[in-house]
């Protein structure tokens, strides 16, 4: 099947980890759970370290284990500064030479998405967000996560490369027949293709869109 989308991840993806976006989320994540739950703040980063690890987000942990408000929490976690990005000149032609349609898939919800994009100049380039609401609130690794993402697309799955900073959110991906492209992640993460960082992605594309594969 020809590639029909372009699946992006957003943080840390679009823009380096040396931004710092992802650490004030991890700390906002803390946050609530000491002002939600009640705890201290020892046990906020054991609690966020140990639903990470065994629900892939703490978000879907904090699902699982306690009767919280999906929305506040997506609120609360995304109240943060964006003053370390800007307009990237760079990606905006990268994504603009580009074929295939450009999709976002976050574990985020909409609103940050949408202030990300903006803050980096790059909003055009995507035809959707499908941000963790939009997937009822499972957040990738979870495999409902992609299939629901899949059927709002009315996409199969070898129509889609995916491109991630996570391994661990790509091995999904690629167990339903997506192409992966890793963006700064471990060596040891498999994945059909690996970059140091988003800038690099067109020549990889160029490969998989080889001989008219892409629409």
């Amino acid at each position: 099947m020809p590639i029909r989308y372009l699946l992006f991840d957003l943080d840390e993806t679009l823009y380096p980890r040396n931004a710092g976006v992802m650490q004030q989320i991890s700390r906002q994540i803390r946050r609530y759970i000491v002002e939600t739950l009640g705890v201290s703040a020892e046990e906020a980063d054991t609690l966020a370290r140990r639903y990470h690890r065994d629900y892939g987000t703490s978000l879907q942990g904090l699902l699982a284990n306690h009767h919280i408000d999906p929305d506040r929490y997506l609120n609360f976690v995304h109240t943060l500064t964006l003053d370390a990005l800007g307009p990237d000149p760079a990606l905006d032609s990268l994504l603009a030479s580009l074929p295939a349609e450009k999709v976002i898939f976050t574990n985020a919800d909409r609103a940050h998405a949408e202030r990300v994009l903006q803050r980096l100049g790059i909003r055009r380039h995507f035809s959707r967000i499908i941000d963790v609401v939009a997937v009822d609130y499972v957040s990738k690794p979870n495999l409902p996560a992609y299939t629901t993402c899949l059927r709002l697309l009315d996409a199969s799955a070898d129509e889609c490369v995916m491109i991630e900073d996570s391994g661990r959110n790509l091995q999904p991906a690629a167990a339903l027949g997506m192409v992966t492209v890793l963006v700064d992640g471990s060596p040891d993460d498999r994945a059909d293709y690996h970059i140091d960082a988003i800038l690099e992605l067109g020549p990889v594309i160029d490969a998989i869109c080889a001989g008219g594969a892409c629409e």
